[in-house]
């Protein structure tokens, strides 16, 4: 094989579809949006429009809710810390918080903050330093001779809030 015989594969380069440029390519004229009426001209978004009758996300019956006020934590177990201790990817002196449980790649999202979850043995000494933890985590976490200090997290909802209203009040004054 040589550099000139190097090529993409069939297909994986694809032109767009320009419509709308004469009756020869074959979408001229209507450019494929048929004759007349709401969906031939621009600017018309109708997703979910089932000409008059009731749309389906209507006819469909609701369940639950989504709280706004909710916390997201980084739910992290006993049994991925050990996993990670014997491992040597975490390091057993000083406090465990979300920053070094980050670090290590086990909690992952969590704006505000980690909850420790009792799954899994656990053996390590540790000292943690978290937003949450179960009954269960902090009595095998107590029992393996290691501490849980649970901190005051502020939700990010309310650093968010607490952020526009100093910037309104800068603004403003």
């Amino acid at each position: 094989m040589k550099l000139n015989d190097l090529r993409d594969n069939q297909g994986a380069r694809k032109g767009r579809v320009r419509v709308g440029r004469g009756i020869g390519s074959g979408l001229g004229k209507t450019g494929g949006r048929g004759q007349k009426g709401q969906t031939s001209r621009s600017g018309v978004s109708i997703f979910g429009f089932e000409g008059g009758q009731m749309p389906l996300h209507m006819r469909l019956p609701k369940r639950g809710f989504n709280n706004i006020f909710a916390k997201d934590y980084a739910e992290v177990n006993l049994g991925q810390i050990q996993k990670l201790v014997d491992a040597g990817k975490l390091a057993t002196d000083g406090t465990i918080d979300h920053a070094a449980l980050k670090a290590a790649g086990v909690a992952r999202g969590g704006k505000d903050g980690v909850r420790l979850l009792g799954k899994g043995s656990f053996s390590a000494k540790l000292a943690f330093r978290v937003a949450g933890a179960s009954a269960g985590a902090r009595q095998a976490v107590e029992a393996a001779g290691g501490s849980v200090e649970v901190i005051e997290v502020t939700p990010a909802a309310e650093k968010a809030a607490a952020k526009k209203n100093s910037v309104k009040k800068r603004t403003n004054g």
